[in-house]
């Protein structure tokens, strides 16, 4: 018998937001079985998820809320919704988007605390842009977060983003006369969104610049040259150059442990991400035997039995010290 409620969060942080997403967002919660109290683990999505599709059905394989229901963690465990009009937020506050970070932290963290029987103790976790969400998110609030995993997410950017610019460029001039606005029009308006082999490649680029540098490119339009002065700002935003920063990197230092995983063909080059930012980690002075890293088979999708994997890992640190 599961034990999952869904609950309803109304924001004042993303009411009025700038695409007009909704600000009442679904909230899936777990909570174990006595009194408590209990750590909390918070689970963001990758680009494109949506909170309900978390319980989707797959043939062969058993969504994450069902693996919650086996593993029964001694943790409460949070499902959040960040979907967005451009397929994400990447977890941060945004004039292009919204305030996706202050959501999360100043918000869900104190109404979780507020309902249910916590420790104050808690981890985030995520694959993808989730995993993303969960670095820059445990670096920005140590305060918060104790500990945090990261499946293929977002990172090194110079290798996993850069290499799409050109394309990204090439796709504009053939379809949409070197316009991202009449991408915009048109996507999802004249056919299914995402039916075009460019469509993911084109949204989720301009999602990137919504939340990386307010809705300005990193690169000329036509050639796909880099503009400097913006690619700085997205590099600024990049988990491996952001532990680099003294603050990040003492916050890196005072988790209780950290997960990062990605498979060794992933189609984002994320593994080489993954490889990056664990030197970062260590660059930062993390000990060893508080990182569990690991490059496994497989690419960047149909890798949800990794994520029950990560979340014993972290309730297990949560209750460590």
């Amino acid at each position: 018998m599961t034990r999952w409620r869904e609950l309803s969060y109304e924001s004042d942080a993303l009411r009025g937001n700038p695409l007009g997403d909704p600000h009442v967002r679904p909230v899936f919660v777990w909570v174990p079985e006595g009194d408590g109290p209990w750590p909390v683990v918070f689970v963001l999505q990758g680009f494109f998820g949506m909170g309900r599709a978390w319980f989707n059905v797959e043939p062969f394989q058993k969504s994450f809320p069902e693996t919650v229901d086996e593993l029964e963690p001694n943790a409460i465990v949070v499902l959040v919704d960040a979907f967005t009009a451009i397929g994400g937020s990447q977890f941060l506050d945004s004039p292009a988007i919204g305030d996706y970070h202050t959501y999360l932290c100043d918000e869900l963290v104190p109404w979780i605390d507020a309902r249910f029987p916590t420790t104050g103790v808690r981890a985030v976790t995520g694959k993808s842009s989730g995993g993303y969400g969960a670095m820059v998110t445990a670096m920005q609030r140590p305060d918060l977060f104790s500990a945090f995993g990261t499946h293929a997410g977002d990172a090194l950017f110079d290798v996993s983003y850069r290499r799409e610019f050109g394309p990204v460029a090439c796709a504009l001039r053939d379809r949409y006369d070197g316009s991202f606005p009449t991408f915009m029009e048109h996507f999802g308006a004249h056919e299914p969104a995402l039916s075009s082999s460019s469509d993911h490649l084109l949204i989720a680029t301009w999602a990137m610049a919504a939340a990386y540098s307010g809705g300005e490119l990193p690169f000329d339009i036509e050639t796909g040259e880099i503009v400097p002065e913006v690619w700085a700002d997205w590099l600024a935003w990049d988990p491996v150059e952001m532990a680099k920063q003294d603050r990040f990197a003492a916050a890196l230092r005072g988790m209780r442990g950290i997960w990062i995983d990605a498979g060794r063909s992933d189609e984002f080059l994320l593994d080489l991400g993954a490889i990056a930012f664990r030197r970062a980690v260590a660059a930062a002075g993390v000990a060893d035997d508080a990182v569990h890293f690991e490059l496994h088979d497989g690419g960047h999708f149909k890798t949800q039995w990794r994520y029950p994997l990560a979340l014993a890992w972290l309730v297990e640190r949560l209750g460590a010290g």
